[in-house]
């Protein structure tokens, strides 16, 4: 009897210890394999505003803006607001624009009552203000 318990704590005590090496080995093979789809690069929302020729910041407000323009200053792409119309409501927004450094511009709308300039920016976790957007304003040059 005293021999039948041995031997089944024994076996016992060689499984559990099997077991767990089979359980490593699994969890150090799953920890090396490589995922075979790229990585989907972060991207940022943008919130346009403009500065008045007075130096004034406005985030609202409908304006003559065809549309707000992005132009990477590396690659050349542009990623614009475009919404069909010569007015815009601020704030505009552009989502999914990569990191990166960026000339930005507004096109006159349809009246044509303001001409906008430019600012170059970068696009990154840096600037990411406490609302999740990264702010740029555009300057307006010229109005009548």
């Amino acid at each position: 009897m005293k021999n039948s318990l041995v031997k089944i704590l024994l076996m016992a005590g060689v499984v559990i210890v099997g077991s767990s090496f089979s359980t490593e080995a699994k969890d150090s093979h799953t920890k090396n394999i490589v995922s075979k789809e790229p990585a989907k690069a972060k991207t940022y929302k943008i919130r346009y505003g403009l500065v008045g020729q007075d130096g004034s910041k406005t985030l609202s407000g409908s304006y003559d803006v065809g549309s707000f323009i992005a132009t990477h200053t590396v690659t050349g792409q542009s990623y614009d607001t475009y919404y069909g119309g010569g007015f815009q409501t601020l704030p505009a927004y552009s989502e999914d624009l990569p990191a990166g450094t960026y000339t930005f511009t507004a096109m006159q709308g349809q009246g044509g009552w303001v001409g906008y300039g430019s600012v170059t920016s970068e696009v990154s976790d840096a600037q990411v203000d406490p609302d999740g957007y990264v702010t740029i304003y555009i300057p307006i040059v010229w109005e009548e």
